[in-house]
């Protein structure tokens, strides 16, 4: 069977976002070459410009945090989608979300995309929380998800970097529950 132009550039492509996402993950916005992603990829730095244009778009697509899907449902049910989004992120090395988080420290042009995607979900889930808090609710949660990712993949801190993600969340499950419902602000 042969494959088409189509199907050999595409599967460039997605070898050079893999190399990208791996590189950016390991080592940074600043220290990622490009003549790097193309040789971690198999391919040559002109194809990586051509089909990405700049390094900068490049790192867009590839730190872009996915969106975790719709939210919506009672406090409990939106709860437990915050909790069950933060196991995944706890199972599986994030390594497009921690290129993300390096090169919103490190270069903060390239992190621009990122900080709106986040700020978005955080307000789609504040919208969605009771009280005149919610916001500063739905801050403290995305705060307590990042540091988690942070101190677990980045820092490896005691504790966090041995212990399951069912461990992790069981310990969040009802702080979690707590800043979503409001009972955290009495």
């Amino acid at each position: 069977m042969t494959t088409t132009r189509a199907e050999q550039r595409r599967q460039t492509e997605l070898r050079i976002l893999a190399a990208a996402r791996r590189l950016f993950g390991e080592h940074g916005y600043d220290r990622t070459t490009i003549r790097a992603i193309a040789a971690a990829a198999d391919s040559d730095a002109g194809l990586v410009m051509r089909y990405f244009g700049s390094k900068e778009q490049l790192f867009a697509q590839v730190a872009t945090i996915p969106a975790e899907g719709p939210i919506e449902g009672d406090p409990d049910q939106i709860a437990e989608l915050l909790t069950a989004a933060l196991g995944g992120k706890l199972a599986d090395e994030p390594a497009a979300a921690l290129a993300a988080l390096r090169a919103m420290f490190s270069h903060p042009e390239a992190g621009r995309e990122v900080r709106t995607a986040m700020i978005g979900q955080q307000r789609q889930v504040a919208a969605l929380m009771p009280g005149d808090d919610a916001a500063l609710r739905a801050g403290v949660i995305g705060a307590l998800t990042i540091g988690t990712v942070i101190g677990r993949h980045l820092l490896e801190f005691d504790g966090l970097a041995d212990a399951t993600p069912g461990e992790i969340t069981a310990v969040l499950r009802p702080l979690i529950r707590a800043l979503v419902s409001g009972d955290a602000s009495e």
